[in-house]
Parts: C-alpha cells; structure tokens; sequence
C-alpha cells in the first residue's frame, strides 16, 4: 500500500532539523536500518539546506518536501520557489558553490546522488528548484512489507 505526505514551512535554517526527522519517522514503516535512515536524513538535510541557502538567500519563502513509499522505497520530492540554479550541469559537479567565501563545500548534490538511489533535478530561473530522490531499502524492509501485504 502507498503512503503520502506533505510538508510545507518556512525558508529559516532552524526548520532543517525538522524536516530531516520528519521525513526520517515517515520512513519507519519500511523498516529502514540505521544507515539506510541515516543516509536518508542526511540527502534531505542537504536538500532543504540547499534550498534556504542557494534559492532564497536570506529572503523569505517555502520549502515543500512530498514523500511517498512504494514497495520497499520512499520516493521524497524537495523543491522551492526561489532564485532557481543557472547552470544545473556545473552545479551538480562537486565542489562547486555560488557562495564562495562561506563556509560551503560545494558537495550538497554529490552527498544527495551518493546517498540515495536515485537522484533527479529541475530548476528554472526565477521559478525555484525540484530535487527528486529515491532510497530502495534492502532485505528488511522488503520483507516486512511483504509480510504486512
């Protein structure tokens, strides 16, 4: 059976906390490992970090997260209505940064690809940013859920 979720809130660093444990509970009925949560909790940190950060720019805005499970995967959705990135191709290189001079490592998109099955993004100027990632769980959650079915 699927499931769905939506969150909206505020553009402020104090909300990513949230946002990562939220996402990180609605994972627990796939039965997730600790890493496999923790790799989760990370890529959607960055994700929401990446959106406070690089689409609004200390101006005010929404973060939207969906979640739905399948199966034996959470697929989570991230996006905002901010500055838009202009070169997608170079900002998902790793190392690169648009906010040079502060303390920033330019891995956010690398960290979201590495940790996560898949990875996808869209980004138009002006109109914000939709990063789209997936986590397959492995044997446990695939057999609980098969169990529960």
């Amino acid at each position: 059976m699927k499931n769905y979720m939506k969150l909206e809130f505020a553009a402020l660093s104090e909300n990513e906390p949230f946002a990562r444990n939220a996402v990180a509970a609605f994972c627990l009925g796939l039965n997730p490992t600790l890493d496999e949560l923790s790799d989760v909790k990370t890529a959607v940190s960055e994700a929401v970090t990446n959106c406070i950060v690089h689409g609004y720019r200390g101006a005010s805005g929404t973060v939207c997260i969906e979640c739905e499970t399948e199966g034996c995967a959470v697929h989570i959705t991230v996006s905002d209505r901010g500055r838009g990135i202009e070169d997608v191709k170079r900002a998902l290189e790793p190392f690169y940064t648009t906010s040079e001079g502060e303390e920033r490592s330019g891995m956010g998109f690398t960290i979201m690809q590495t940790f996560m099955s898949d990875f996808g993004i869209e980004s138009e100027i002006g109109r914000g940013t939709r990063v789209r990632m997936s986590k397959y769980f492995g044997r446990n959650a695939c057999s609980e859920v098969a169990n529960a079915e």
